[in-house]
């Protein structure tokens, strides 16, 4: 049964010791992505992009090595005795929330293909949707997955002035569960495939909770709570 719904963005930089001197800035950011992944129960299932479809099951252990600082991070309280693996960043945003916000929690990490279209991601939502209402406990969802990366000069993808306003039309759309909205985002958004499966994981929302929108370093950043 579908519980709840966390979205939070992708971003390395919510690590304290990824962010350095950067990180009490933060701070709101931090404390709203922690408000949401609290509104889930002990079982989760992660929802994010990556190059191919994947299944990532809790037993895993991975590290932000890539990012700059070995932050060791595990996807369930008791994992496996084997190293870190090579996880996408969906997934150790994931094992770090986990750690942060329940320790005792355990996540699956579903991966979707950044190349599906909308028709295919939504279809995929549904699809999850009667899977996790299959299960017997109450199962959580979290949304790992980041705007337009062109929102200011500084901005790793470049200045657009345009993807302005298509950022402030995917923050508008999170804010009022609005599923049709995320429909037809645009491919320049990076997290727009796991944006279309929560349209179809929820195609009508009982409720939704804006807790931070913004674009720290030029990247569109939304955290919010969906009730199905």
């Amino acid at each position: 049964m579908l519980s709840a719904i966390a979205i939070v963005p992708s971003a390395p930089v919510m690590v304290p010791e990824l962010a350095s001197t950067a990180a009490p800035e933060l701070a709101d950011l931090r404390d709203a992505v922690d408000t949401a992944a609290a509104a889930l129960p002990p079982r989760w299932v992660a929802v994010g992009v990556g190059a191919a479809d994947a299944v990532i099951d809790p037993d895993q252990t991975g590290t932000f090595a890539g990012y700059g600082v070995d932050v060791k991070v595990s996807l369930s309280p008791q994992p496996s005795g084997a190293g870190p693996a090579e996880l996408p960043l969906c997934a150790l945003i994931t094992g770090w929330l986990r750690g942060r916000v329940d320790p005792g929690a355990r996540a699956q990490v579903r991966v979707f293909a950044d190349s599906r279209d909308a028709d295919a991601a939504v279809d995929l939502g549904r699809r999850l949707r009667a899977e996790i209402d299959e299960a017997a406990d109450p199962v959580g969802v979290l949304v790992v997955a980041d705007g337009l990366t062109t929102l200011t000069p500084p901005a790793p993808g470049g200045y657009d002035p345009d993807s302005v306003s298509v950022q402030a039309a995917l923050d508008d759309a999170l804010a009022a569960g609005d599923p049709a909205a995320l429909t037809r985002l645009s491919r320049a958004v990076v997290g727009r495939v796991a944006y279309q499966v929560l349209a179809g994981l929820a195609e009508r929302p009982r409720s939704a909770k804006e807790l931070y929108r913004g674009a720290p370093f030029g990247v569109g950043y939304f955290a919010g709570v969906w009730q199905p």
